[in-house]
């Protein structure tokens, strides 16, 4: 059966600047096999050359076409609604990149869309230049709305943070495209030329990764070494199809039979997870900030 898999990456590959214990193995063992992959982030800082070489840096190699961030999504979702537009940036070098790359102009004057992404170079002249076009009409887009990111020293207010203000300001919802959306899960699934039933999340968190499998109707596999739990299962109304420790569980698995989908049964030996701290350590960042959102949103 053709199947091929969308990998999420800070949790399953990697946690800060150390790879998860496996996941060289597993991208090594996928790449063997031949089978379509490519790994998802919603971080719109890097290019997906510069993702490919920091995921090198850490001994997961594999090559750009394989990354996929909200970045080119939102870029590439822009294009379709109107070609050939102009954007107001607030963002660095991947953002900006994406949308050269798909015949956006960026401007500082009348703008079809403010584009948010993350940025440490941003300013309140910035902001408030972005809320001046906003009421002037044009559309707020989020290349996601994660409220924070975790960092080597702690965390740092992310795209979700920025774009929060903005609407406050203007009373204006921003229109998000990064993870959980279907559209960044669909033009990631279009990428590997997959069916619905061909394709599989990796991913370590319930609210973003597993959440935007199910949603799309995709196999959905939960590993452990970020910040979900075992026992934080019971929350949710949707389950995944596999839960694994890490992916040197899901390595091992391609080992032993290397045709089957790993969310088969005879592919899926559940292992008991531990109740210790993870690869990624204490979740607060990457849960908590996943918690803030939600909480945000229903408010």
């Amino acid at each position: 059966m053709r199947h091929g898999y969308l990998i999420d990456m800070d949790g399953v590959l990697y946690c800060g600047e150390r790879a998860v214990p496996g996941a060289p193995a597993f991208i090594r063992e996928l790449r063997t096999l031949r089978l379509p992959f490519c790994v998802l982030t919603n971080n719109s800082q890097r290019t997906r050359r510069d993702v490919a070489a920091r995921l090198g840096r850490l001994g997961i190699e594999i090559d750009e076409e394989h990354v996929f961030t909200c970045a080119m999504a939102t870029a590439r979702f822009l294009a379709r609604q109107k070609p050939g537009g102009t954007a107001f940036v607030i963002g660095e070098g991947g953002l900006l990149t994406a949308l050269h790359q798909n015949g956006y102009t960026i401007v500082d004057r009348d703008p079809d869309y403010v584009v948010v992404g993350e940025g440490r170079t941003f300013n309140m002249e910035l902001i408030e230049a972005a809320v001046r076009m906003i009421m002037r009409g044009a559309k707020l887009i989020a290349t996601n709305l994660d409220p924070n990111c975790p960092t080597a020293h702690g965390i740092r207010p992310g795209c979700g943070a920025i774009t929060a203000m903005l609407e406050a300001a203007s009373g204006v919802r921003a229109f998000s495209v990064g993870k959980p959306s279907p559209i960044m899960m669909r033009a990631a699934r279009k990428e590997l030329g997959l069916r619905t039933e061909e394709t599989a999340v990796i991913g370590d968190t319930m609210e973003t990764d597993i959440l935007g499998g199910v949603q799309l109707g995709y196999h959905t596999i939960l590993v452990l070494s970020g910040s979900t739990r075992q026992h934080h299962l019971a929350r949710y109304a949707y389950a995944p199809d596999r839960v694994a420790e890490s992916v040197a569980d899901l390595a091992a698995a391609l080992e032993r039979h290397p045709t089957l989908p790993l969310w088969k049964p005879s592919n899926n030996s559940r292992t008991t997870p531990h109740t210790s701290r993870t690869a990624c350590g204490d979740s607060s960042g990457k849960s908590g900030r996943l918690k803030q959102r939600a909480a945000n949103r229903s408010a």
